[in-house]
């Protein structure tokens, strides 16, 4: 292993037809472990334009760092109600009500599953 730190990068599945998947990945090497925490930076245009180096106009770009936690280090990290808050300001329900409303999907996923394969 050298001394490099390792440095994640984003991908997104790409099919056959040139679309791509809307959940991103991230190839782990082999002895090193998924980032507890990611930056990624927003650009977005202003509207504005400044002179590029051969007198073009040239976009102006925002950028806005921000930090992704891995929500399972938080889980295992924090009490059930901080972890609670945590879920509340990113818009998820507390993981109690998660947790049941998941598991009666997956039954009734099961069951129309079964009733198909018999």
């Amino acid at each position: 292993m050298s001394d490099q730190k390792w440095i994640p990068e984003i991908m997104y599945e790409e099919v056959e037809d040139g679309t791509s998947s809307s959940i991103p990945f991230v190839m782990v090497p082999a002895g090193e472990e998924m980032p507890k925490l990611l930056y990624i930076f927003e650009s977005r245009e202003t509207g504005d334009l400044e002179p590029g180096l051969e007198g073009e106009d040239v976009p102006v770009f925002e950028w806005d760092l921000h930090q992704y936690a891995d929500m399972s280090s938080l889980k295992e990290n924090l009490s059930s109600p901080i972890y609670d808050m945590v879920r509340h300001a990113l818009g998820l329900e507390p993981l109690r009500s998660a947790t049941e409303k998941g598991q009666k999907i997956s039954a009734t996923i099961r069951d129309k599953v079964e009733t198909v394969l018999e």
